[in-house]
């Protein structure tokens, strides 16, 4: 059995910055488990995974455009002055470290400043850089059954009205 989508697929890997950090390592967290096709790991490792079989083991690199992308191809939002430290040096091209809503570090680099606003593009940590890979195929297994639906599921329900 190979690698493809719909599939579960467990394995141990080690992504890093090219030449540097290491960012996961099933070594410290133990392998992992994901659907294949399911979009729950980086989607340029995903492609590099299919047709993999178990034991298989592959290294490469995968290009910043196709990891986190271009910092100049990040988003951008306005973002009121006032939510930036009083003592901030605000200027085109500064970086602040900043928390998206969901607690992922960002960077923001100021694009534009206007009176009541800063314009800044929300650049990924990771954007801009190469990252290495290590990947060994643990298991593959298919999808679990669905559950079936218990008989009151499957039930037409109609109103009934009581006749005069």
């Amino acid at each position: 059995m190979n690698v493809k989508d719909g599939l579960f697929v467990r394995i141990d890997c080690e992504l890093k910055v090219s030449g540097g950090e290491i960012i996961e390592s099933s070594s410290k967290t133990g392998p992992v488990e994901y659907k294949h096709g399911a979009g729950q790991i980086l989607a340029a490792l995903e492609t590099r995974l299919a047709g993999m079989g178990i034991g298989d083991e592959k290294t490469g690199t995968i290009p910043a455009a196709e990891a986190f992308g271009d910092a100049s191809a990040q988003p951008k939002m306005a973002i009121p002055r006032a939510s930036f430290p009083s003592d901030a040096k605000l200027e085109v091209g500064a970086k602040f470290e900043a928390k998206s809503p969901q607690g992922t570090p960002i960077m923001l680099e100021v694009i534009t400043i206007e009176e009541e606003s800063v314009t800044a593009r929300a650049v990924h940590a990771l954007a801009d850089k190469d990252l290495e890979f290590r990947v060994k195929v643990l298991a593959i297994r298919p999808p679990p059954p669905p559950v079936p639906k218990s008989p009151a599921e499957e039930l037409e329900l109609t109103e009934v009205t009581e006749s005069e």
